[in-house]
């Protein structure tokens, strides 16, 4: 008679947990069912009774990535406030986001522009950009909330490209200047 199974409810989270240090590390290259395994100190066949293939577990650490600026953005109280300055609530929280663990950042970036590659991955990249443009449009229209991310996206690449510092004042007159013809409307 086999082994009993041991229960363990946490056991697939942990895996996507180890999936996202072992590409934080290693890059995406860098990541196998046997990497992430080793890293999650279980078993391989609990990597690939979980994740059948390493798209399914890529889309579920991208999933898990893109909590971090959401709900920044989500929980901003200048979402709500029809007379907060909503471009300079946006530039302070990516100033706030980008300054915080970069690492955290370069990996969402990292996970997010691999849907480039990997068609597995676009559904959830797209996820994430109509859940930031839903959160957005709370304040402007939909049109602008895209144009919104497109610029967030942007200057975020452009720091982590580039290896140079955020400039909030900067991404102020920018989001302002998108913002600017929605606040005529």
């Amino acid at each position: 008679m086999g082994r009993p199974r041991r229960h363990d409810p946490e056991r697939r989270e942990r895996i996507v947990d180890a999936a996202l240090r072992v590409v934080g590390r290693s890059g995406i290259a860098g990541l196998s069912h046997r990497t992430v395994a080793a890293e999650a100190d279980v078993p391989l066949g609990s990597t690939t009774y979980h994740f059948a293939s390493l798209d399914e577990l890529l889309v579920a650490a991208l999933r898990k990535a893109d909590e971090g600026f959401g709900r920044m953005l989500r929980e901003s109280p200048a979402l709500v406030a029809r007379d907060a300055d909503l471009g300079a609530a946006l530039a302070r929280l990516l100033g706030e986001w980008t300054g915080g663990d970069r690492a955290r950042v370069e990996l969402e970036y990292e996970l997010y522009l691999a849907a480039l590659r990997r068609p597995a991955l676009r559904p959830v990249a797209a996820e994430w950009t109509e859940s930031v443009v839903a959160a957005l449009s709370h304040r402007t229209d939909p049109a602008t909330a895209r144009a919104l991310v497109a610029l967030m996206d942007g200057l975020c690449l452009q720091v982590l490209l580039t290896g140079g510092s955020y400039d909030e004042e900067h991404a102020r007159v920018m989001l302002t200047r998108v913002l600017a013809p929605a606040e005529g409307a």
